[in-house]
């Protein structure tokens, strides 16, 4: 993920990741991160120099502990491993695109999360925005949404996907919530998962997000919604 054109602007090299930490303090006009993130691994950086180089940054305050995003299980636990053995500062959080009609997480990170203690926090938890019930069959995507141009979302808009959706938001209106909270919910009630990253236009998008927390499915619940997203094929 290039900040620019320079040799230097990619990957996770250590001039990388001290760079661009200190350009985000800057930039955010504050002494220390909480939690930064690595986006991306990267095959042409050696592991021990990123893990040192955010090593350093711990020890120097600049930030509080460290995570990755859009890695493997595997890529996980290597690193880790290789932080314990090192006695650096291990991840603490895996952010991956993890929703109800985007399950590949669950196989090998979500793994990898539960056995070494780290948090899983999903992204794009509605599907950019598909799992809000505003997008429907045969009509045109609202003005101004993500839907109107946007391929990521447009992927979704399948005649499978809109059934699951008419589907779920039939259940969470059965018990008086909307399927944008069931969507939250529902990752929130994995064991494995710390937190929800949920983007928002408006106040009152940002209200409901935080609403979904106040409903707590069972795991019965959870596996019953999870089957009517993405039925099993057996």
């Amino acid at each position: 993920m290039p900040f620019g054109d320079g040799p230097n602007d990619p990957g996770l090299s250590r001039y990388h990741a001290m760079s661009s930490c200190e350009n985000s303090l800057r930039r955010l006009q504050i002494d220390h991160i909480d939690l930064y993130y690595v986006h991306r691994f990267d095959d042409e950086t050696p592991l021990e120099e990123t893990l040192s180089a955010l090593s350093d940054l711990v020890r120097q305050g600049k930030v509080r502990y460290i995570g990755c995003s859009n890695w493997a299980g595997w890529q996980l636990a290597r690193a880790n491993t290789l932080a314990e053995v090192a006695r650096e500062p291990t991840f603490v959080a895996l952010q991956n695109h993890y929703h109800l009609l985007e399950r590949e997480t669950e196989g090998e990170p979500i793994d990898a999360c539960s056995q070494l203690g780290v948090g899983l926090i999903p992204f794009f938890p509605l599907a950019g925005g598909f799992l809000t019930g505003k997008y429907q069959r045969d009509r045109p995507a609202p003005k101004g949404s993500r839907g109107e141009s946007g391929a990521y979302v447009q992927g979704y808009m399948t005649d499978a996907n809109y059934d699951a959706l008419q589907k779920l938001s039939e259940w969470a209106a059965e018990r008086g919530r909307t399927v944008a909270e069931l969507a939250h919910a529902w990752l929130l009630a994995s064991p494995a998962v710390s937190s929800v990253i949920s983007g928002a236009t408006s106040a009152e998008q940002v209200v409901a997000n935080a609403k979904a927390a106040d409903w707590v499915l069972t795991a019965e619940e959870r596996s019953v919604v999870g089957d009517i997203a993405q039925p099993s094929s057996e």
